[in-house]
C-alpha cells in the first residue's frame, strides 16, 4: 500500500531505512534508534497498523507502509514504489519474522512453508530489489538481515523457525559476495546479519519466566532490545567487511543448550552458568 502519513520523503536530507516489523517488539527498538539518529524510518507493518501510526506519530521524521511478507510479489512492489518516492533511501532491516512451534520429531508443513516464506524467502527478495532499485547511490547500502544465535547454539525446538534463521543466515554472504562494487571489489554495499539472543518474551513464555531464561548465557545477564537497535544503527554505517554477523546475545550462542531456554526454565535443566 502506499506509504502514510506522505511525509515528503522526496525533498528530505536524512538518509531513510525501512525496517519490517517495526512497529513492535525489536523492530520498534530498532526504529526509534535510527530516528534519534537522524534517520527518516519507514515502518513497515502487516497488521500493527495502529501501532505503526502511532509509532510513526512520535518520531520527527517517519512513514509507515503495509504490505505482507506471506506474499512476496506484492512486497517486491511495495519496495519498489517506496524507491522511486524515496531517493535517500540507505539501509533495509529484515526484522519481521514469525516464530511458531514445530519439533524436531513432528515437522508441520504449514509452520514450515510459513517460516520458510516469511523469515528467508521475502527478506531475499526485498534485499535483491532495495539494492537493483538503489543502484548507482554514492552513499553506503545496507542490507541488514536479523537473524538468530539459534544458527550458532540450535536445539531441536522451533525446527522449522530456526531452520528459516539458517536459510536466512545463508543469504548474507552470498548476497556481500554478489554485490560487489567498484574496480577493486570494495564498493558501497554491504550485508550483514544481526543475530540475537533471548531478548523479550516470546511464544506462551510469561514476562517474569524470562528473569531466568533471558540470563542463560555467558555473562548470566538479560540482552536488551536497545543493544539489538545500537548494532543495527552501527551496521547501517558500514563500518565493516560485507558479509559479516554480529551476535548480540550476552554470548548465548557459545553454549550447548539442548532446548529452547523457555523449558531449560521451566524445566530447571538449566543450571547455574558455572
Amino acid at each position: 500500500m502506499p506509504l502514510s502519513p506522505d511525509s515528503s520523503t522526496t525533498s528530505t536530507p536524512r538518509p531513510a531505512v525501512l525496517v519490517t516489523g517495526g512497529a513492535t517488539r525489536i523492530g520498534a527498538a530498532i526504529t526509534r534508534r535510527f530516528a534519534a539518529a537522524g534517520w527518516h524510518t519507514v515502518i513497515h507493518y502487516k497488521s500493527s497498523a495502529n501501532a505503526a501510526e502511532a509509532l510513526a506519530a512520535t518520531l520527527p521524521s517517519a512513514a509507515v507502509i503495509g504490505f505482507d511478507l506471506a506474499d512476496d510479489e506484492a512486497a517486491v512492489a511495495a519496495v519498489t514504489e517506496l524507491a522511486a518516492r524515496l531517493p535517500g533511501w540507505r539501509c533495509l532491516v529484515n526484522s519481521a519474522s514469525v516464530f511458531d512451534y514445530d519439533s524436531v520429531t513432528g515437522l508441520d508443513p504449514a509452520t514450515n512453508r510459513a517460516a520458510m516464506q516469511i523469515n528467508a524467502l521475502a527478506p531475499a527478495r526485498l534485499a535483491q530489489a532495495f539494492l537493483a532499485l538503489t543502484a548507482g547511490h554514492d552513499a553506503v547500502r545496507a542490507v541488514i538481515n536479523v537473524t538468530d544465535m539459534k544458527i550458532e547454539n540450535a536445539n531441536p525446538d522451533f525446527f522449522s523457525y530456526t531452520m528459516s534463521k539458517h536459510a536466512l543466515a545463508a543469504t548474507i554472504g552470498m548476497l556481500a559476495k554478489g554485490n560487489f562494487e567498484g574496480p577493486n571489489g570494495a564498493g558501497n554495499v554491504r550485508a550483514y546479519g544481526l543475530a540475537p539472543g533471548a531478548v523479550l518474551a516470546s511464544h506462551d513464555q510469561r514476562e517474569e519466566e524470562t528473569e531466568i531464561s533471558h540470563r542463560m548465557n555467558l555473562l548470566g545477564r538479560k540482552t536488551g532490545p536497545d543493544e539489538i537497535a545500537e548494532a543495527a544503527l552501527f551496521l547501517a554505517g558500514g563500518a565493516l567487511a560485507s558479509g559479516q554477523s554480529l551476535f548480540i546475545d550476552s554470548g548465548q550462542h557459545l553454549l550447548d543448550q539442548p532446548r529452547d531456554v523457555i523449558w531449560l526454565a521451566r524445566d530447571g535443566a538449566g543450571g547455574d552458568k558455572e
